[in-house]
């Protein structure tokens, strides 16, 4: 089933599913996301797990499941040789352990988030990864603070594609503080937009392997999906939303406050750092660095951290940030470090 959206094979406003559900009266059918639930007898329900796999293979092969396809389905199983009649009545019988039928796998049964447009599938691949999936589900808001290349951000923006998907929210907006790292953004030509986009295009990487580019672009067109600067934040209030804040060590404390009193009705944050890649000016204190002081004891926030132990990058990453870390705190230099020559 991997590669399949759900919406394929349920169609708009679950209409696919309403078809199969006339086909067997006696049984109640519902949908939430990729999990169907069905409640009748035990016939209804095995005879409507194989339809609805039928057409999942029908999705996988094709891309699209049409009505002719749901009554070609539908009456090739019913007219199969009958079977003895179980009239044994379930209630959301079970087909996994948690008694639903899945169009594709949970993150819970399999460590997938969601699958890209090409079919692969985004996972947990690390222990602090999978804690920042299990923290997004039990609270609103997370922090998910650690070293460049431990998947922070990626992880992030697979759960607000995911939660997009299933329709548990309308709109993904990430955001990141458009800071000048090295460069000012006064001698970088072009408008306004084509200054920021640089700082924003991390967060388009991540996009465009999730969700195919025409859809991408169309989504973006109509601002379900926002990619803006953090200072196009204030004032807002983001209902049935998925929110990221990414770069958040570049953020100030007052930044950092306006960012969190965004969230309205039903929606999620997740926030993402490296506290040691601080680019404010000095006299300007990390809002992420200190958050944990003030929001730590709150109910529905919680805090994950990373290290090098969830670097996904290239493997010579791993080396580089503990190399910095020695360095920054006085060690000794790596072996393969020559030494300076003394004039």
């Amino acid at each position: 089933m991997e590669g399949v959206d759900p919406v394929t094979v349920l169609g708009p406003h679950d209409i696919n599913l309403q078809q199969i559900e006339l086909a067997y009266p006696a049984a109640s059918i519902s949908a939430r996301g990729n999990i169907i639930r069905v409640s009748g007898t035990l016939t209804d329900f095995q005879e409507i797990r194989n339809i609805v796999n039928e057409l999942v293979g029908i999705a996988q092969r094709t891309g699209v499941v049409s009505e002719r396809d749901i009554r070609t389905v539908i009456t090739i199983r019913r007219s199969a040789k009958p079977q003895p009649k179980l009239n044994v009545p379930v209630e959301n019988a079970p087909v996994s352990a948690d008694g639903s039928l899945p169009l594709v796998s949970t993150p819970e049964e399999s460590g997938v988030i969601v699958y890209t447009h090409g079919g692969g599938a985004v996972r947990a691949k690390t222990a602090n990864q999978r804690k920042i999936v299990e923290s997004h589900f039990k609270n609103d808001i997370v922090f998910a603070i650690g070293p460049a290349g431990t998947g922070k951000t990626y992880t992030a923006v697979a759960l607000a594609v995911k939660a997009l998907k299933e329709r548990q929210v309308k709109r993904i907006v990430l955001c990141r503080p458009a800071v000048e790292a090295g460069e000012s953004l006064g001698f970088l030509p072009g408008d306004l937009k084509d200054k920021i986009d640089p700082y924003l295009r991390p967060l388009y990487d991540s996009l465009e392997e999730m969700i195919d580019h025409d859809r991408l672009e169309i989504n973006l067109s109509k601002n379900i999906i926002e990619i803006v600067p953090l200072a196009y934040m204030r004032g807002r209030t983001l209902n049935n939303a998925f929110v990221i804040l990414d770069e958040a060590q570049n953020a100030t404390t007052t930044q950092m406050k306006m960012f969190l009193t965004r969230l309205g009705i039903n929606s999620k944050a997740i926030i993402t750092g490296d506290v040691t890649q601080t680019d404010l000016p000095k006299k300007m204190n990390s809002g992420l660095i200190e958050i944990p002081k003030i929001l730590g004891k709150i109910k529905g926030i919680d805090f994950v951290y990373l290290d090098q132990s969830d670097v996904v990058r290239h493997k010579l990453i791993r080396d580089i940030i503990e190399a910095y870390e020695r360095y920054e705190h006085g060690g000794a230099p790596s072996e393969k470090t020559p030494a300076r020559k003394q004039k």
